[in-house]
């Protein structure tokens, strides 16, 4: 059975939707005010396995996954762009989109923007109010009063009163107490806002995910996700908010993926260390950036190092080159090694024990490849579909293997001189094959053994088979 480890009890527990054969899952999405960088793709990436599983699993999952297109930061780019935010949000989304669809994200079923959700926002707020959890600061922003929620710190598993001790309070503040936070802010002039009772202004952060996922969602669902750093104060607050408002239980099962570390250092835009995603693709194909998450538990730090990254390269070319030549079949994937794959994935989404799978399956079908292509052929698929279950592996493996650099230059007529002037397309790469073969006939090794070594140089790797030589990208 699927057990999946909950921040909220710290321990694993066994999987239960609260209602049977559905799933209900809320991902905190991007703050659209820059690209995404490697953080974010984690994010993105582990929750797409996560959601793949469960429908592998049987699972009618309704997947939300929210955009923060308003808040403190994207007002400010906004004003140092001097545009108006719509413009700035709506072309980081694109950018996102483009991001997302690289790394073979799946889309969520659905994807509200905060910007859509401002009567559901009010609505919770005046919930609080009437309720005596929330109040209007002398400022006339609206506030929450954590003290009045005795389970506050639950998910951090903190005290109220050490986390007061290390709460700052910015000197414009109005608050009751330092803990206490925005549910509503007054608009400044020249920022954007939208009507309320407390006058023209616009949400706190943390207030979007409760509206949103509630709205999507219901007020009880299964599963929360997002970073490990969001988990306080933001999925705090989160809890604190909606549980107030609706009287029960908000989220049955809470995840963190770790952190994304450079020299044991955390990636952030605060440090400066961070690297885009769209920086990272002009090195590595896509496949591999998923690979190189995939690597590393969810839970644990993933060390970002171009090192780890070529090892991802290699294993995936392992992967694919098990793949390479064999006929496609459909067959069902065999008994024992879904058994050991689907123990790995229940077991609170460990991949690096399924990748292990895969590449013992890999090593099962390259020995049979010879004496049983048919049996071959069948583990083939069984890899295939096993992989589909990580997003991996669902590329044609010549394609892969073979893959273009991202600036071609078509052969020269001049020849091998001509051919490696620049970087090399397929063309150029089987006119030098040609011609290594035609040297290998005329016995001229010399002359072959050049053409191997300017290949090789130029990262192509050769391999000489009974059918002929076949090439791949090394």
């Amino acid at each position: 059975m699927l057990q999946i480890y909950n921040s909220l009890t710290r321990r694993k527990e066994v999987f239960q939707p609260i209602e049977p054969g559905k799933v209900r899952m809320y991902v905190c999405g991007m703050t659209v005010y820059d690209y995404c960088h490697v953080g974010h793709a984690r994010v993105m990436v582990v929750f797409d396995v996560v959601l793949r599983w469960l429908r592998a699993k049987g699972y009618d999952v309704t997947y939300v996954r929210n955009i923060t297109d308003i808040d403190d930061k994207i007002i400010r780019r906004a004003q140092e762009n001097r545009e108006d935010f719509n413009e700035l949000t709506a072309r980081f989304i694109q950018a996102m989109q483009q991001d997302l669809d690289a790394l073979g994200i799946l889309p969520p079923t659905h994807e509200p923007r905060a910007t859509g959700a401002m009567v559901d926002m009010i609505a919770m707020i005046q919930t609080l109010i009437d309720k005596g959890f929330a109040y209007v600061g002398a400022s006339g922003d609206v506030y929450y009063d954590v003290s009045r929620f005795e389970r506050y710190g639950q998910l951090a598993n903190k005290k109220l009163e050490d986390l007061r001790a290390g709460a700052r309070v910015e000197v414009e503040e109005a608050k009751d107490d330092p803990l206490d936070f925005v549910l509503w802010k007054t608009a400044k002039p020249g920022e954007p806002g939208w009507s309320s009772p407390w006058g023209m202004g616009r949400p706190g952060w943390h207030i979007e995910c409760s509206a949103m996922s509630t709205r999507c969602l219901g007020e009880h669902f299964d599963i929360h996700g997002g970073g490990m750093d969001l988990k306080f104060p933001h999925h705090e607050n989160e809890i604190a908010q909606s549980e107030a408002a609706s009287g029960h239980r908000y989220v049955n099962f809470w995840m963190h993926n770790g952190f994304v570390q450079v020299n044991e250092e955390k990636m952030s835009k605060s440090l400066g260390n961070f690297f885009t995603v769209r920086e990272v693709l002009q090195r590595y194909r896509p496949e591999v950036v998923r690979f190189f998450i995939l690597s590393s538990h969810y839970r644990g730090p993933l060390n970002y190092a171009d090192e780890n990254l070529d090892h991802a390269k290699a294993s995936l070319i392992r992967l694919y080159t098990a793949l390479r030549g064999l006929p496609v079949v459909e067959e069902p994937i065999e008994a024992n090694w879904f058994d050991r794959f689907e123990q790995a994935m229940d077991d609170d989404f460990n991949t690096p024990e399924s990748l292990a799978v895969l590449f013992e399956l890999a090593r099962e079908i390259n020995r049979l490849r010879d004496e049983d292509e048919s049996r071959a052929a069948r583990l083939g698929a069984s890899l295939r579909r096993l992989g589909e279950s990580l997003g991996l592996l669902q590329s044609d493996p010549e394609r892969f293997l073979q893959g273009s650099p991202t600036s071609l230059e078509s052969p020269s007529a001049q020849g091998i001189a001509g051919a490696l002037s620049g970087p090399l397309d397929e063309a150029a790469i089987k006119m030098l094959i040609a011609e290594r073969a035609t040297a290998r006939k005329a016995k001229n090794w010399a002359e072959a053994d050049r053409i191997r070594v300017l290949l090789q140089d130029a990262g192509i790797v050769l391999e000489d088979t009974t059918k002929g030589t076949i090439w791949r990208r090394g």
